[in-house]
């Protein structure tokens, strides 16, 4: 089987209020990467001060202050500067957002054997959750 080192990473921008993501959203994250769901290479939190300036907070270096006590980076560092400064535009003055690079491995595993049978990912694309289910209640009658 054709192996890779990773899978396909996505970018998650999620927004909340203040600068610190819920303990229930921190536990998720930690059930998902426990799981071997999703590896989480990289994560900083992101906040738009009401004047419009950004500042950021590497989780590899505050990562306990934060609420994650167990939770470690594979990759820190993926999320550059650049990615930073896209995604701030998305974010409103006067909240914050947590920046993620999530590894999809069962998107690795399928990867490989694509690759192994000779195939190649031309293109992914992903249709968001909230968009899913308005999709899907509109299709079955019912309005979410």
């Amino acid at each position: 089987m054709a192996e890779f080192a990773y899978g396909p990473v996505e970018l998650y921008l999620v927004g909340f209020e203040g600068d610190r993501l819920d303990p229930g959203t921190v536990e998720a994250l930690e059930e998902l990467v426990d799981g071997g769901e999703v590896r989480l290479l990289d994560l900083v939190i992101v906040s738009r001060e009401p004047d419009g300036s950004v500042r950021i907070v590497e989780i590899e270096d505050e990562g306990e202050a934060y609420g994650f006590g167990v939770l470690e980076l594979e990759q820190s560092g993926l999320v550059g500067a650049e990615d930073v400064d896209d995604f701030a535009e998305l974010i409103p003055p006067g909240t914050s957002a947590a920046l993620a690079a999530f590894e999809l491995l069962w998107a690795k595993k399928l990867a490989s054997r694509f690759a192994e049978g000779g195939g190649v990912v031309l293109s992914t694309e992903r249709i968001p959750a909230p968009v899913v289910n308005q999709l899907l209640a509109e299709a079955s009658g019912e309005e979410g």
